[in-house]
């Protein structure tokens, strides 16, 4: 039945306690969204051997990876103690939930019938409606991909089709979260920079390079949006000819990151030396600690356009500017402390680098680990020692004949090339912007790029919420559908953050205290807002099997506060309920 807190006592009583926590606030914007219906519309009960829908196991999988995050065989245990009209489980199922209606395998069979429906069309519609229904400002969208790190084999995954559709391909790549000894998938993802809410997912295969990605990402959200005057904002992968070309051409604009790579940035790096720029002031913000300056960044039109013909906009961080000297010293200092390591050894007795040549590649390897290659050099220089030992044993005399014997000592120095860090001094902070729009400010091109960390939140949320590594599935099929959901999941807590932080402003409330120690929080997340609704229960007091009475969560001014600002009614907490 449910969580019991305590016996059945002498006179028949029962308490049962079910779990509410965030899941009413979640399924008001599922909701909302159109979520449950559009589940129910394409994932269809149309086999009478599914005793779980198809679209309720869907729909357990995405609340649970918001609020729980059990792997799906932990599933049927978490749903059980939860009240179970807030899972979309009906009275009969929330029956059955203890009897193992709810397992792994027919949770993973609804996550293939995902897979094989029309999500294209599914996703698509669901998208457009939350657009709309939440006023959704799609003129400036950013996309970004990460790495989802798995452990194991996965022998199956190797990009075999089912019904006709592909399936990913989990193989070892670029891993950005440093983890080159284990497989892998690459997940692409794009936000709207209204309250960075996902617009669009794929999820390619393990040794996909972002660069070719833009192109059919691109046209998918001109299909999906049915315009092409929307921003594109992306790093620096977007920076080829082809992307940029393709986007240029079909109508669209984009702002991206121009890479260290291309001549454009050397020529400017060259042309700051001898050319004081005129930076112009774009934007000030407050230090992020105490008694530190002002952050300021300014821009500076390039004197040159891109090979390409596109604008080019320099920006100088006063930030970046003090990370790239720290960073510079500190691979200076890496690399003399290496040197004198070597040295040290080279004075030892069993050193094994004996000839020049070794003992100049020991150097360049130390400097080059220490990433400091570029600012210091190293001198090799070589003694000869001379040392001379009887020829036979004995006490010396006047007829003794020595024998003279000689070793070479090798030593190694460092010094820093003071031109090249004064060369690379002279740019501390700066960084280049390309665009092809000629209707946005230098100021506004920046601005655009700004926001690009808010999709790295997205991709936090996804690795640590909902804690998408490992996949915990070995079904090609049934991990393309897992991420199906994971998309889901992020969709609605950006809705859930967008909700409350749009409220917050039009409230003009500053912060609520959501932190401990009722602390203000300027910006509201998902995962604090879930924390402080997970112990809500209600209890229901049974005797001999009969329902006596219900005791209703107790609402504390804050959870009515957070309710007010999404516009969820208390009612969803506090109102009459069906009996477990």
């Amino acid at each position: 039945m449910g969580q019991t807190d305590g016996a059945v006592d002498e006179v028949g009583f029962e308490l049962v306690s079910r779990r509410l926590g965030a899941l009413p606030l979640v399924n008001h914007f599922l909701a909302r969204a159109g979520v449950p219906a559009l589940l129910a519309r394409y994932l269809p009960a149309d086999d009478a051997r599914y005793r779980l829908a198809p679209a309720t196991a869907i729909g357990l999988v995405v609340l649970n990876l918001l609020a729980g995050r059990e792997p799906l065989y932990g599933l049927g245990e978490w749903t059980a103690r939860y009240e179970p009209a807030t899972l979309g489980l009906s009275p009969n199922e929330a029956e059955q939930t203890n009897t193992g209606l709810i397992n792994d395998d027919r949770v993973g069979r609804a996550l293939e019938r995902l897979f094989d429906a029309d999500r294209a069309s599914l996703l698509t519609e669901l998208l457009l409606g939350v657009i709309t229904e939440f006023g959704v400002d799609t003129a400036e969208l950013h996309n970004d991909s990460t790495s989802i790190t798995v452990s194991g084999v996965y022998r199956d995954a190797i990009g075999t089709t089912r019904g006709g559709k592909p399936t990913p391909v989990i193989t070892f790549g670029h891993s950005k979260d440093h983890r080159p000894d284990l497989k892998q998938l690459v997940w692409i993802l794009t936000v709207a920079a209204d309250g960075a809410v996902p617009i669009a997912y794929r999820l390619a295969d393990g040794n996909t390079n972002d660069d070719p990605t833009h192109v059919p990402t691109w046209d998918g959200l001109v299909a999906l949006l049915g315009r092409t005057d929307f921003l594109y904002v992306a790093d620096s992968k977007l920076c080829s000819r082809e992307a940029m070309a393709h986007i240029a051409t079909g109508g669209g604009r984009f702002v991206t990151v121009l890479p260290r790579t291309r001549s454009e940035d050397h020529w400017f790096r060259d042309w700051i030396q001898t050319h004081p720029p005129q930076w112009t002031e774009a934007l000030r913000l407050p230090p992020a600690r105490l008694e530190a300056p002002d952050r300021v960044w300014s821009v500076l039109p390039a004197p040159l356009p891109s090979a390409e013909g596109h604008r080019v906009i320099w920006v100088h961080s006063t930030d970046k500017a003090i990370r790239d000297a720290t960073s510079r010293s500190a691979r200076i200092e890496a690399g003399a402390a290496a040197i004198d390591a070597l040295g040290v050894r080279l004075a030892g007795p069993k050193c094994r680098l004996k000839t020049r040549v070794a003992v100049t590649e020991a150097a360049t390897a130390a400097l080059d680990a220490a990433g400091a290659s570029r600012w210091i050099s190293a001198t090799v220089s070589e003694t000869v020692e001379e040392s001379f030992r009887q020829e036979r044993r004995g006490r010396p005399g006047a007829n003794t004949r020595y024998r003279r014997r000689t070793r070479t000592r090798f030593t190694v120095s460092w010094d820093t090339i003071p031109d090249r860090v004064a060369y690379d001094a002279a740019s501390d902070g700066c960084f280049p912007l390309i665009s092809n729009d000629t209707t946005l400010t230098d100021a506004e091109v920046l601005a655009a790029y700004r926001y690009q960390p808010h999709l790295e939140r997205r991709h936090h949320l996804l690795k640590s919420l909902q804690d998408a590594a490992p996949v915990l599935l070995h079904n090609p099929a049934r991990i393309e559908a897992l991420f199906c959901c994971q998309f889901l999941a992020l969709l609605i807590g950006a809705l859930i953050e967008r909700q409350i932080r749009t409220a917050m402003t039009t409230a003009q409330a500053h912060d609520i205290p959501l932190y401990p120690e009722f602390r203000g929080c300027t910006a509201p997340s998902i995962t604090r807002i879930m924390e402080i609704f997970a112990d809500l229960t209600r209890h229901h007091l049974h005797r001999d099997g009969q329902l006596v009475q219900t005791f209703q969560p107790e609402l504390s001014p804050l959870h009515q506060q957070v309710l007010q600002l999404l516009d969820v009614p208390t009612t969803s907490y506090t109102g009459p309920t069906d009996s477990p």
